[in-house]
């Protein structure tokens, strides 16, 4: 019988690897007294040099199936094992330093292996630090929270600011270019953020399944009708159904309501945010009459029938009218389109999160909270690269809305709408 001789390459810190044909063998000594008081931190070190090794045994495995194994005779080989030199690749968060092996051609010239070109990718470092860094770890502070890892030597703070640029960049190109068409949407948010003297309108949509999607983001120096307007032809761009009807959940900006109206025409379904409408007439009042007058409209708000509502709004403002004309003026401006969810019938927790753009503040708090720790901005590029990455990281972790079980009601209301109008158009 032949014998099967394995190939076996010894490595200078002990360990066997085998490499044979289809696969990779890796043999670790354990060590018993050692597992006994450190279980969990061995098993972290021998994974992590096991992914070192598995490194190793992919780009040793290549160099046999081009020039053979090592120190073997074969004259027709076109090349020869070239030693090894030490070389960075990226694993584990980091740049870890390996003893690659080289080989070189019968020309001389030193023939580049596939694997390493594909472990020295820096991509899986980029999205690494757009991670850490949205989380909360500072450019500064990146090389000790990585330099843990067995071998690595981190990286320093201005590889992980290019690194985070080209990162965001990437990700801000493919959100921009989202695809809209698939989504079935029922209503739309859209509200602004300002931060650092700079102001972005964001788009977000609740499907009919109850799941939120943050459609687009749009900048200008302030909240006016032609950066609204850009936001939404975006969207229509890249598949938002302009001629479907939805319900637009909006700030209360006219020049966000005039867009709307342009885009979608006058008729479109539009609830003003309670929670904003509130605070513009509270600004109007000396502080010893905000809780009562906040009261009064807030329990008008949580009345279930519409009439009832609006007959209690309409006394809140006769009453503010003697208290101050001005707070009046402001709690009559749109009142009507603070109530539309009243009028369509929506109650409960569906009600509750219609009536407001709340949801998509809950985003914003995201926003706020990563961009807090930035000490420099350097023009609007770096302001929208960042709110894209809170954004979508925000998104990650979106569940469903409260009240999605009632948005049957909604999608039967927006689809009764659409075919009166389809008959109005005939």
């Amino acid at each position: 019988m032949k014998k099967r001789y394995r190939k076996m390459q010894r490595k200078v810190n002990g360990k066997i690897r085998e490499i044979s044909e289809g696969g990779v063998l890796l043999e670790l000594p354990l060590r018993v007294a050692e597992i006994i008081g450190s279980l969990p931190q061995l098993i972290r070190e021998m994974a992590q040099e096991t992914g070192i090794l598995l490194m190793l045994a992919a780009m040793n495995s290549e160099c046999v199936r081009i020039a053979g194994p090592k120190h073997s005779k074969n004259p027709s080989r076109m090349a020869n094992w070239w030693g090894s030199d030490l070389r960075p690749v990226y694993y584990d968060k980091q740049a870890v330093i390996i003893d690659r092996p080289r080989l070189r051609g019968k020309d001389k010239k030193e023939i580049p292996l596939a694997t390493y070109e594909a472990f020295r990718d820096p991509q899986c470092m980029r999205e690494s630090v757009l991670k850490n860094m949205v989380l909360g770890i500072s450019s500064r502070d990146y090389e000790e929270a990585v330099s843990g890892f067995l071998k690595g030597y981190g990286i320093k703070k201005s590889s992980v600011s290019r690194h985070f640029v080209k990162a965001t960049a990437e990700q801000m190109r493919g959100f921009l270019e989202r695809d809209l068409s698939d989504l079935d949407l029922a209503a739309i948010f859209i509200d602004g953020i300002e931060f650092k003297g700079h102001l972005l309108v964001v788009a977000m949509g609740l499907d009919k399944g109850g799941r939120k999607h943050i459609l687009g983001l749009c900048q200008g120096a302030t909240e006016n009708a032609e950066v609204c307007k850009s936001l939404l032809e975006d969207m229509d761009r890249r598949g938002l159904n302009a001629d479907k009807d939805y319900l637009f959940v909006l700030d209360g900006a006219k020049a966000l309501r005039s867009a709307v109206a342009r885009m979608f025409g006058e008729k479109t379904l539009v609830q003003r945010c309670q929670a904003h409408k509130r605070r513009n007439v509270l600004k109007h009042l000396p502080e010893n009459h905000q809780s009562a007058v906040d009261a009064r409209i807030s329990a008008a708000y949580k009345m279930t029938d519409y009439n009832e509502a609006r007959k209690s709004l309409d006394l809140t403002v006769r009453y503010l009218e003697k208290l101050n004309p001005d707070a009046a003026s402001s709690l009559k401006e749109g009142l009507e389109e603070t109530l539309t969810v009243h009028k369509l019938g929506i109650t409960g927790l569906l009600r509750k999160t219609l009536a407001t753009t709340n949801p998509l503040e809950s985003c914003f708090s995201v926003v706020r909270t990563t961009t807090g720790r930035v000490k420099r901005w350097q023009g609007g590029d770096m302001v929208q690269r960042w709110a894209v990455a809170a954004l979508l990281r925000a998104e990650k972790k979106f569940k469903r809305v409260k009240g999605y079980r009632e948005l049957p009601k909604l999608a039967a209301v927006l689809q009764h709408k659409s075919l009166d109008r389809k008959e109005a158009a005939a």
